[in-house]
This record gives C-alpha cells, sequence and structure tokens, in this order.
C-alpha cells in the first residue's frame, strides 16, 4: 500500500470496511438486498484501470476474478456485475454483484433503482465471515 492512500469519503460512507488483500482494500456495500463487494486498489491519484502499474493491473484482475466466483459459487447467483463507472467517485474501485433474476433491480443495473437497505450487524458479520473464509490467509482482516 502506498502511504498516502486514503479511501474516498463517499466509498467510506456507503461501504464497510473488509479487509486488505495484496493490492486491493475489500469493501462490503451496505445494501443488504446483494450481495456486494468493491475493490480499491490502494494506491493514490489512480481512477483508471490503465494508470495502474502493468503488475498492479494483473493482481486486481486476479482480486477481482477470485472475487467473483466466489460469489458465484458461493451465492449461486444468475450472473457477476462487474463494473467501474466512477462518474460519481473518481477513485478507481470495481463493483462486484451478484446479480439474480428475482432481485429488485433485474435486469436493469442497481445503481439509482432504489434506496440502499442497510444491514443489520448479523448480516455483516456473516458476510465478512465469508469474505474471510474465500480469501483465507491472503485477507488482512480490518
Amino acid at each position: 500500500m502506498t502511504s498516502s492512500f486514503e479511501l474516498d469519503p463517499r466509498l467510506a460512507a456507503d461501504c464497510i470496511r473488509v479487509g486488505r488483500l495484496p493490492l486491493s482494500l475489500l469493501l462490503l456495500l451496505n445494501d443488504a438486498r446483494y450481495p456486494w463487494f468493491v475493490l480499491v486498489p490502494q494506491r493514490s491519484d489512480v481512477s483508471e484501470v490503465f494508470q495502474l502499474s502493468d503488475d498492479d493491473q494483473q493482481q486486481l484482475w486476479r482480486e477481482s476474478a477470485q472475487l467473483a466466483r466466489h460469489l458465484m459459487q458461493g451465492f449461486h447467483a444468475d450472473k457477476i456485475n462487474i463494473g467501474a463507472l466512477g462518474n460519481l467517485v473518481p477513485q478507481l474501485h470495481v463493483h462486484h454483484i451478484a446479480r439474480f433474476s428475482t432481485d429488485p433491480a433485474w435486469p436493469g443495473p442497481v445503481w439509482g433503482h432504489s434506496a440502499p437497505e442497510p444491514y443489520a450487524k448479523h448480516g455483516i458479520t456473516e458476510r465478512v465471515g465469508m469474505a474471510c473464509e474465500w480469501f483465507g490467509d491472503a485477507l488482512d482482516v480490518l
């Protein structure tokens, strides 16, 4: 992690910090309707994937693929949505959302669909526990 890395305040407000992977901060978006995690590469002043070094790009892809695979298997999702929009929060961050044909926004995007439904404490504990199992020793839990 670069010493000057700071999480964007909007991500900090909307998410629960889960832990650190070799490159990225792993966050849980605080909306209990969707299994929704966010990877934030711990690099300062980066808003686009191509601004990362080649090694960091490859590491982000590895972390992203691993997270997506665990979401698909762990939740038996119909689809995994992965996106790095950055229109409102310019700090590079990559959303990973398990989607179901029965979810409130299906088949459209989740962004702007409706107000989030925050997790109860037990839901946070459950999702963080899942992430700990998925990543094992690679995840430095916060």
